[in-house]
């Protein structure tokens, strides 16, 4: 299991009317010892706008700005740029945030050289009711949970309102020579490849749609993540694998709790999840985390390293911007040991099948299942280890029969 340490209150509200009422929701650019921070700042009325503050160090602020640095300019943003997430890729800094009218949640971008001067380029999701997103979800033949959100927010936010869209990022390579952007269709995480971003059309986007299916990454598995996921951190490129951190939304009848968790995707294809935590790398457990504008909340959206820490940037409840800490080396211990538990026991039932009523050897065992001898020994002490297997050795060969 792996020990998160909480750090402290990173940040939060002041007296500046733009962040008068919340910050949250940070996104992390790590420039040796020095951290750029942008997040969304709330003033009241839940109007967002995205701040800036400079650390040394993971925990140190020496800068925070009074003013926003990206704020609402247009009518598709009107009431909200927020939750940015920060990748360099092509010696150019590209944000992703989302686009809040009061109504609509979509995509935008901006685009920077130095994290100082940002140029906006405007909405790149699709712009589609979700009635009208609904006929492709059906060509793409997705599960009903697609469509209970396509009923939950045209009853809860409006009979027009445009497909939902938030939690992007752009992958800080390359994918076959095309930009990969992580997004977040309800309820899994899904990737989008494309060219350049002029080509995100209508068209391309209904095109996407119609296979809608065949782009996700992730989707829900464990009961922590019963009701959706959605992307979190940028991407952290390490020896093992693309380290990816999200969240995960828990229904339950006491209220919606948000968790925090990881996954570890191919380096070499970021649609092939390695290694997945089955238990919450962390919940809210403390009051800052319980108790703020939505309660029991830990949003993870940021991310930095310092020695062997990885230090974990994400808002509190809505309400301020906390630090947590783990090992990073344990972390992608437990993510690869966690797909190989599941081999493992997909293995031993394997195994038991064969042997049922019947003694086989190890030999024989290798021969059937193509696998090698340390895996299988695996296998066996696991079945072992519940009883399900008796192990004899005769002649220096290892012989396993089922326990009737």
């Amino acid at each position: 299991m792996v020990i998160v340490r909480r750090e402290r209150v990173l940040l939060e509200a002041t007296e500046n009317e733009f962040e008068n009422q919340a910050v949250l929701n940070p996104t992390v650019v790590q420039q040796g010892d020095t951290l750029h921070l942008f997040y969304r700042a709330v003033k009241e009325g839940n109007y967002s706008s995205i701040g800036y503050c400079k650390l040394e160090g993971p925990l140190n602020i020496i800068e925070r700005r009074n003013s926003p640095i990206l704020f609402p300019e247009h009518d598709y943003e009107i009431h909200g740029t927020e939750d940015p997430r920060i990748v360099f890729l092509d010696d150019t800094y590209f944000m992703l945030y989302t686009a809040y009218d009061g109504r609509n949640a979509l995509i935008a971008y901006a685009t920077s050289k130095d994290l100082k001067n940002w140029e906006k380029h405007g909405i790149i999701s699709a712009k589609m009711r979700y009635d009208e997103a609904g006929e492709f979800f059906r060509l793409s033949k997705l599960k009903e949970k697609y469509y209970f959100f396509i009923s939950y927010y045209k009853d809860v936010v409006a009979e027009d309102v445009l497909l939902w869209e938030k939690d992007s990022f752009l992958l800080p390579k390359k994918y076959n020579n095309k930009f990969a952007l992580f997004h977040r269709v309800l309820p899994d995480i899904q990737i989008v490849c494309f060219d350049d971003f002029k080509d995100l059309t209508t068209d391309f986007w209904k095109d996407y749609l119609k296979t809608l299916g065949d782009h996700v990454v992730i989707e829900p598995k464990f009961g922590y993540e019963s009701r959706n996921i959605g992307a979190g951190a940028p991407l952290i490129e390490t020896e093992r694998g693309w380290l990816m951190l999200y969240h995960s939304v828990e229904d339950s009848n006491k209220g919606k709790v948000y968790h925090a968790s990881a996954a570890l995707l191919d380096k070499q294809n970021p649609f092939k999840v390695i290694g997945r935590l089955k238990e919450p790398l962390f919940s809210p457990t403390e009051d800052y985390e319980k108790f703020g504008d939505v309660n029991n909340v830990v949003f993870p959206t940021g991310t930095a390293i310092f020695g062997e820490r990885l230090y974990i940037y994400y808002g509190a409840a809505d309400k301020s911007i906390a630090v947590a800490s783990v090992n990073l080396h344990k972390l992608l211990h437990e993510l690869l040991a966690s797909e190989v538990e599941v081999g493992i026991g997909f293995l031993a039932g394997q195994i038991f099948n064969l042997i049922f009523k019947e003694e086989k050897s190890l030999t024989h065992l290798k021969n059937l299942l193509h696998q090698n001898e340390k895996i299988l020994l695996m296998a066996i002490g696991w079945l072992a280890r519940e009883n399900k297997v008796l192990c004899r050795f005769d002649s220096d060969e290892l012989f396993i029969r089922s326990i009737e």
